[in-house]
């Protein structure tokens, strides 16, 4: 936990702080593959997606694994905001709820079905819901 997490990275399979700091030595190798798919691929590629330190710490700390399929739908999900000229937006998902600011398209923190009852979500201008 002493090595630093560089925002504006994008992880592919489960997300842990543990992988993270794998994937971040692997990837300074040129051999280094990311499997998934090729929308995936592009959007790893052209970092359309960070996660900021917080939400990282906030993934880790409430167990939520983050797919690559479900990255996608999230990149898809912020696109939409942006069309309609969000700025920060509360993205619904299954069981976690993920706060994002949009002109930047970073998760800024995330929180599971726990985290959420009783929470109230305040600055955001729009609300996405992903089945």
């Amino acid at each position: 936990m002493s090595e630093r997490m560089t925002i504006g990275q994008l992880y592919s399979g489960t997300l842990h702080l543990a992988a993270i700091h794998r994937d971040r030595s692997q990837a300074h190798s040129p051999s280094h593959s990311t499997p998934g798919s090729g929308e995936f691929r592009k959007l790893l590629n052209e970092n359309l997606l960070k996660i900021s330190n917080h939400a990282a710490k906030r993934l880790e700390q409430r167990g939520i694994e983050l797919e690559a399929d479900q990255l996608v739908q999230i990149h898809s999900a912020i696109e939409k905001a942006a069309a309609k000229g969000s700025k920060e937006s509360l993205i619904l998902m299954k069981d976690m709820a993920l706060i994002v600011n949009v002109p930047n398209r970073t998760v800024v923190t995330a929180m599971n079905g726990k985290a959420m009852v009783d929470n109230v979500f305040t600055q955001i201008d729009s609300a996405i819901i992903i089945s």
